[in-house]
């Protein structure tokens, strides 16, 4: 899933206190020549506040199970973002399918300002203060995984001195 970026580090669930965000359920109705088989497709973000997140979909008959697979799944997708404190190293745009997603670090004190598929995802990153817009499609499952590519392409300081090969303090004065 996570093949297409560079720098990404998966992580196993194990040991981790992971707190699920319910981010959409969609009733799904196939018709057939009985009539109408309704069903469920949730979308979960779950993440330890402290730079690991994951996103996951399942779907059902009844919404229950269709959450329960849906954290199962999340919890298989784990990946570990860098974060500078509680905001994000730098600005970032992503984009999946029609859904556009812009991160901004923010200074301390100004919160979350996300609506709520990227809220979800950033909360349970562990980002306390940043802005964001969301443009294009609007469909949850599309914004959560543009969130996702905006994520997993960020990279900390240090990640960039390394691949430049020069020291950090170069990297801000440089």
């Amino acid at each position: 899933m996570y093949q297409d970026y560079k720098n990404v580090e998966l992580v196993k669930p194990v040991g981790l206190e992971l707190k699920d965000r319910l981010v959409g359920v969609q009733r799904v109705t196939k018709v057939t020549k009985g009539g109408r088989a309704f069903g469920f497709s949730a979308i979960v973000v779950v993440g330890d506040e402290k730079g690991v997140v994951g996103q996951g979909l399942g779907k059902s008959k009844d919404v229950a199970s269709a959450i329960a697979k849906a954290i199962e799944d999340a919890k298989k997708n784990l990946v570990r973002i860098p974060l500078n404190k509680v905001t994000l190293p730098h600005e970032q745009k992503g984009k999946y399918a029609g859904a556009r997603v812009n991160l901004i670090p923010a200074a301390p004190g100004t919160g979350v300002i996300a609506g709520g598929a990227v809220r979800a995802v950033l909360e349970s990153l562990g980002v306390h203060d940043v802005l964001s817009k969301s443009q294009g499609s609007s469909n949850p499952h599309n914004v959560v995984k543009a969130t996702f590519d905006a994520l997993l392409q960020m990279r900390s300081a240090q990640t960039i001195a390394d691949q430049r090969g020069i020291s950090l303090d170069k990297v801000f004065n440089g």
